[in-house]
Formats: C-alpha cells, structure tokens, sequence
C-alpha cells in the first residue's frame, strides 16, 4: 500500500506490522472483521464501501523485479515468471490471466488515469544464500530488498514510479506471521532503511510450513479430516498456491501502493483492500467456504484463468464500478 506525504510522517514500525497482508482464509480476515460479516462477495453489496483517498495508483508500464530469495528451481520460477507476463498476454485462451487484470485496470487516480494494463518482467536478483538469514522479519524484508538495489555487481534499478519489487521467499524460509497470519503482503519501504520509497510485495513459498493453509485448495489442513486436496495445474503444490497470493499482492500494489488511494474501512493503518474482500473466491457463486464454480482440466487439475501457456487459479477480486467480485470465468461473461 502507499501513504501521502503527511500520512508518512506519522507511519511507523507498527503501521508495518499491521497492514497490507494476505489473511489465512481459514481465519476471520480484515474484510470480515471490517464488514461484521457483512460483506457479499460475488453478489453485489451495498456494505463494502471502497473509496479513493486521493494517493495515487500504479498508471505507468508496470515492471515487476523478482528477488528470489532462497533456492529456487528453473521449473519453479518460470511457472511464476509465465503468470506475470501472462498479465499483458491478450493472445491467451479465455478465460485469461490479462481478462482477471481488466478489473484491476478499473481504479484510476485524481487525473481519471487508470492503472496500467502494461506489466512486465524486470531485473531480477538471486539471493540464493540468504544474506539475511532464513528467519525474516517483515522489517528486514525491506533490507533484503536494499542489498538488491545497492548490489556492487548487477543491482536492480531504482523505479518509484512504476517498479514493484516482488520478494519471493523458498520453502526453507519463515517470515514473521507466515502461515499463521498471513501468506503474503504489501507495503512500500522506508527512505531511511532503503534510501527509496518503492512498492513491494513479498509471499512466501509455504509447501513445507503450511501447505495446507497458503496453498490450499492444493493441500489442505490436518484437521479437514476426509477433504481431498486438488490437483494443482502446474505440478508444484507450493508454488501454484503462490500464484493465487502473488496476484492478491499484485493487484493491491497496483490499486493502493502507498496506501493512500483504493480501500475500504476508515482506517490507512488496517486497510480494506481490493483482494481482501474476494479472499477465497475463484469463480461465479462463491462465498463463505465455497471457491465458485472453476474448471476441470482433461488432466484433472483445477484452474480458473489461462496464462500464455500455462493455467492457473487465481482468486477475484473487487470490482468497485459494480460493487462485487469479478473474474474471467464468470458465468455470466
């Protein structure tokens, strides 16, 4: 999420810890909390009240900079790096990755800019060896991302106005509320930590940690006693339950990068946002415990939108024009 100026200077490391996270869904989430059960997530609701506060959004060409931070497979990081550039791909199969982006590209700025439907890949960084360790705080996050963009040899370039900086942690590394709170957040860093403000992401690869929790419904819970788990498209548990988190975070990034422009709730510090009221929902008729009707391949892994040459499942998200959740594979598309 992003600030304005003034809101800047009254952020501080709580704020931090309190903002821009992807709930565990088997858990009361901020949309819930915020909405007292109220919310309806693909029926339209008259109680989510998303509003502009005036900050701005993502409306240049998007280029997103993956940290892989930890080992990572070749297999693994093209499953991902497909589902990004897919986001720009209008050649795919429908229903399509860049077809769940056209309800992103709905939320503009105080100039009527929308946010753009150009994303793609950057300079990336390995990080192979943890040079922070394998136990992250959401603060050091940001450092992991310093060491990047300061780097003596090949840094990432420095881009506040369209980068987004994505840090991907491997199965071996815990970030701090991993599994138990959250499975991916947002935010921008701090000047005095980074030397930059730049949106960032960062989720967690959680097929040792909690599968069942971050990459359900590939993988569920202990105690879902007799729930099978579903085939993933892609073969790889923890990666294409990534997939779903990475274009939570993607799309809030893009809609509220300094969390000051699309939310619900009068709160910047617990802020309501895009992906957070469709936690869960992949399809028409979803809500409560239901995913929504998605699609069967002729292999039998489940998925909901195809990337250029890859599907995925992807949650929805929130469609302020019309007030209710929105995807590709709506039935009544």
């Amino acid at each position: 999420m992003h600030a304005a100026p003034l809101l800047l200077c009254f952020l501080t490391l709580t704020t931090l810890l309190t903002v821009t996270a992807t709930p565990i869904r088997f858990k009361p989430n901020a949309s819930d909390l915020e909405l007292r059960g109220s919310k309806k997530f693909e029926g339209s609701s008259t109680f989510v009240h998303m509003r502009y506060h005036l900050g701005p959004v993502l409306t240049s060409t998007i280029t997103v900079h993956t940290i892989w931070y930890g080992p990572w497979q070749k297999s693994q990081k093209k499953i991902i790096r497909e589902f990004i550039a897919s986001i720009s791909a209008l050649n795919a199969n429908q229903p399509s990755v860049a077809g769940w982006w056209e309800t992103v590209k709905l939320y503009d700025d105080q100039t009527g800019a929308n946010v753009s439907g150009e994303v793609r890949l950057g300079q990336e960084k390995n990080d192979r060896f943890y040079s922070h360790g394998k136990s992250l705080t959401r603060l050091s996050i940001q450092s992991v991302i310093k060491s990047a963009v300061t780097a003596r040899t090949n840094p990432l370039p420095i881009n506040p106005q369209g980068g987004l900086y994505l840090v991907l942690t491997s199965d071996d590394v815990y970030v701090q509320d991993f599994c138990g709170q959250v499975c991916g957040f947002h935010y921008f860093t701090f000047p005095s930590i980074v030397g930059y403000t730049l949106p960032y992401a960062w989720v967690g690869n959680s097929a040792k940690f909690c599968p069942g929790i971050c990459a359900y419904p590939f993988a569920v819970p202990e105690y879902m006693v007799g729930v099978q788990p579903l085939k993933s498209p892609n073969g790889d548990v923890g990666v294409d339950g990534m997939i779903s988190v990475i274009g939570h975070e993607m799309a809030e990034v893009a809609t509220n990068p300094l969390v000051n422009a699309w939310y619900a709730g009068e709160d910047p510090v617990a802020p309501v946002e895009i992906g957070d009221l469709c936690e869960g929902i992949y399809g028409s008729g979803g809500g409560g415990s239901y995913m929504g009707q998605v699609l069967e391949g002729k292999d039998g892994a489940t998925y909901n939108m195809n990337g250029i040459r890859r599907r995925y499942l992807v949650q929805w998200v929130w469609n302020h024009v019309v007030s209710y959740c929105t995807g590709p594979n709506a039935l009544d598309q």
